[in-house]
C-alpha cells in the first residue's frame, strides 16, 4: 500500500519531465602538481517551467517539501519559495526571449542535506531553441553566483558549442579568482555530459564533467539513488575537503578567500 500510494505521486512527476540521471563526476587538475579523481554521482533534471513554489511528491521524492529525496525551490536563485520570478527577471534584464521550457541540473537533498557546487539552468524558447544557460556555483562558504550564457541576441546555442564566462567567483582556495571558464553540454539520446573548464593564462588548469545516464522519475530509480549514494550530498562536501587535504600535503599553493564579486550575475561572452 505505501509503495502503490508512492508509485502514483512518482508517477505524476514523471509524466511532468522529472528524472534522475546516474553517471560520474570526473576532475582533473594539471598544474602545478596533477590530481585527477572521479566518483559516481547522480541529479535531477526537473521541468522548473512547472515550479510554482507549492509542494509535490511524497515521503520517497518530494518537491518544497521534506522526502528522503527532495529538490527545493529555495536552495536555488534568490533564495525565495519560488524561484521562477527571480530566472525570468534575470533573463528579461539581460534582454533574453526565453518563453518556453526550462530544465534544471541539479543535486537534490538527500536525506534533507544539500550541497549544490553547480547546477544548470537550461531555457528555451517556445519554439524549443535553447537561448541561454544559467551556470549557478555555490561555493562552501555559503555564497553563490551566476554565469549566464548566451549566444548573439535571441540566436540558439547549438548542441556542443563552446560557451565562455569570465572567472570571477571564489570557488577553491587552490586557484585564483581569474582566467576564464568554458562551457560545453552535449546529449546523445538518454545520456547527458556537462564540462567545465578552468583557464588562466598560462592555458587550461582544471577540467571537469558531470555525466549521466537520465531515466524517468519512479520508485525504482528513487530507491537505487537512495542504495547506491545513502549519504550522496554529504559525501560531496566531505570528498570535497578530502581532496583539500590531498592538495595541501602536496604543496600547492593556498589562496586566502577574496570578497565575493559585486554582482550576482556574470553574463559570458558569446
Amino acid at each position: 500500500m505505501i509503495i502503490a500510494k508512492a508509485r502514483r505521486a512518482l508517477d505524476a512527476l514523471a509524466q511532468a519531465g522529472w528524472q534522475l540521471a546516474f553517471g560520474e563526476v570526473i576532475h582533473r587538475r594539471l598544474r602545478p602538481a596533477a590530481h585527477a579523481f572521479r566518483y559516481p554521482a547522480f541529479h535531477v533534471r526537473a521541468p522548473a517551467h512547472r515550479f510554482d513554489g507549492q509542494p509535490q511528491g511524497n515521503w520517497l521524492f518530494g518537491v518544497n517539501r521534506r522526502a528522503l529525496l527532495s529538490l527545493r525551490e529555495s536552495d536555488h536563485g534568490d533564495g525565495q519559495p519560488a524561484v521562477m520570478p527571480w530566472l525570468h527577471g534575470l533573463l528579461a534584464q539581460a534582454g533574453v526571449t526565453a518563453d518556453g521550457p526550462v530544465w534544471l541540473d541539479a543535486f537534490p537533498r538527500v536525506l534533507g542535506y544539500a550541497f549544490k557546487p553547480v547546477s544548470f539552468w537550461f531555457c528555451h524558447r517556445a519554439d524549443g531553441a535553447l537561448t541561454a544557460i544559467v551556470a549557478e556555483v555555490n561555493n562552501t562558504f555559503g555564497e553563490r553566483h551566476c554565469y549566464l550564457l548566451t549566444g548573439q541576441p535571441d540566436a540558439p546555442l547549438g548542441a556542443g558549442r563552446t560557451l565562455q564566462a569570465r572567472k570571477v567567483f571564489h570557488v577553491s582556495p587552490f586557484c585564483d579568482v581569474a582566467g576564464s571558464y568554458r562551457f560545453r553540454f552535449m546529449t546523445a539520446g538518454s545520456r547527458s555530459v556537462a564540462r567545465v573548464e578552468h583557464h588562466d593564462d598560462e592555458g587550461p588548469l582544471l577540467l571537469t564533467s558531470l555525466s549521466g545516464e537520465h531515466q524517468p522519475l519512479g520508485v525504482r530509480s528513487s530507491l537505487r539513488a537512495l542504495t547506491a549514494h545513502p549519504l550522496f550530498t554529504l559525501g560531496v562536501i566531505a570528498r570535497i575537503h578530502w581532496q583539500a587535504a590531498l592538495l595541501l600535503a602536496r604543496r600547492v599553493p593556498f589562496r586566502t578567500k577574496p570578497a565575493p564579486p559585486a554582482h550576482f550575475v556574470t553574463r559570458g561572452s558569446p
